[in-house]
């Protein structure tokens, strides 16, 4: 007799939430193929399972896969766990190392974080292509848009955060990040609904990151502002209301200006 697959439930709330985000932001059709980054920590861990569960009321009309990369930190990086959480959800597990801790370490003292995240995409994106992947998922969340935001104002003057879906010219890939409507806190308590443990993340700088700083900042100017999350979380999106400079001129086009400026002040209006 065939065994009948696991029956996969998620809470009504959080099956909204990430319906709301799927269907606002055109996330999934059918017939999609998508590669998830499993990394086996709460939000990761959270993001394949609620998309299983979708994957279920869909009736299969698209695809799941999940990658995990071991970065080479440890040398006891083991992934029997995360292939046995993915068995029973139904989902085929892929997994492949990149020494990141070298590249790192060959950097000179520039930003680790950078440098993972910019390897950690290289690695998915190129194993997706190489495989027929056609999307590819992360599990960033509502707190990871908000502090990406307030860390480019804060550390680059930029206004910018990343997008709910991102296409890649290149490759003919979409990112898509199903779980934007979600809070950070929402996540650390949804073991209960998948029953996986998250695994520690490997990475030596855990918890001593600018982003890190900037989650803390956050929270502190919160307990002072209650509201501040919120407005955060409003500048975010694009309004008919924004009240911004324009952007600064080129130096060739400020010294046209200035002479442009200056002859009409001499001559007067032309006739």
């Amino acid at each position: 007799m065939k065994k009948q697959p696991q029956r996969l439930i998620l809470p009504q709330a959080y099956f909204s939430r990430l319906c709301r985000a799927i269907i606002e932001f055109d996330m999934i059709q059918a017939d999609d193929r998508i590669l998830i980054g499993f990394s086996g920590g709460k939000d990761s861990t959270f993001l394949l399972y609620a998309l299983a569960c979708l994957r279920q009321y869909a009736k299969k009309s698209f695809t799941l896969a999940a990658f995990t990369m071991d970065p080479m930190f440890t040398t006891d990086f083991d992934t029997a766990l995360l292939q046995s959480f993915c068995r029973s959800l139904d989902i085929p597990f892929y997994t492949d190392k990149v020494d990141i801790a070298g590249i790192i370490a060959a950097q000179d003292g520039k930003d680790p974080c950078f440098s993972c995240s910019f390897f950690r995409r290289g690695a998915i994106n190129r194993f997706a292509t190489e495989n027929g992947y056609n999307k590819v998922a992360y599990a960033h969340h509502h707190d990871d848009a908000v502090e990406t935001f307030f860390m480019g104002l804060l550390h680059s003057g930029q206004l910018k955060t990343f997008s709910p879906v991102t296409h890649l010219t290149r490759s003919g890939l979409s990112v898509i990040r199903p779980l934007i409507y979600f809070r950070e806190h929402e996540l650390k308590s949804a073991t209960s609904i998948h029953g996986f443990t998250p695994i520690p993340s490997p990475c030596p700088l855990d918890g001593h990151t600018k982003r890190q700083d900037i989650k803390e900042l956050i929270e502190k100017m919160g307990q002072e502002s209650p509201t501040l999350y919120s407005h955060l979380s409003a500048a975010m999106r694009q309004k008919e209301t924004m009240q911004l400079w324009p952007e600064e001129l080129s130096r060739d086009a400020l010294k046209q200006k200035h002479i442009d400026f200056w002859r009409k002040i001499k001559n007067g209006p032309a006739n």
